[in-house]
């Protein structure tokens, strides 16, 4: 089991960096028609959509980078220490706090994400994704990577727990 929950945690910790990577590199300008006056003609406005300034995408990078350095930290301590009873309750501890911080992440994401996508009538907030195109599915391919990553530590809660009910 001890190789099984070290690819778990070397993948955690990959998914984790690429999702905060990619969604932390996001940036698109478009420019876009804007009418001001009914009988006028638009004005071309140039207009950008970066990843911080959505705070929902802020906690998504945030996330992702904390669970990354849990996933490296863990990974050393696991391989040096070999099975210590303290450590390894501490480690299970923190992949469940890491479970939960990278899907609460992942959902915020997604959430400002459909919004984005489909937009709301009812506040009167335009969706954006047919204008920022590469932004949203740039945005959209963090967040499923990001779930890999939540799904990773997951599995390493499940083994533990697997662990824990073959020794007693």
């Amino acid at each position: 089991m001890m190789g099984c929950d070290a690819v778990l945690r070397f993948f955690a910790l990959a998914l984790s960096l690429t999702a905060a990577v990619v969604l932390g590199i996001d940036k698109e300008t478009k420019t876009v028609p804007v009418v001001l006056v009914p009988d006028l003609p638009p004005m071309n406005v140039p207009l950008t959509s970066k990843w911080h300034y959505l705070s929902a995408f802020v906690f998504f990078v945030v996330a992702n980078a904390i669970a990354c350095g849990y996933a490296a930290i863990s990974l050393i301590l696991t391989l040096i220490m070999n099975g210590k009873k303290g450590i390894t309750m501490m480690i299970i501890f923190f992949d469940l706090v890491m479970v939960a911080l990278l899907f609460s992440g992942v959902g915020a994401a997604a959430a400002i994400g459909i919004m984005g996508y489909k937009g709301n009538s009812h506040v009167q907030w335009n969706k954006v994704c047919n204008v920022f195109e590469k932004f949203c599915a740039q945005a959209a391919a963090a967040v499923g990577i990001s779930a890999g990553a939540a799904a990773a530590f997951l599995l390493l809660v499940l083994l533990a727990i697997f662990n824990l009910h073959n020794r007693h």
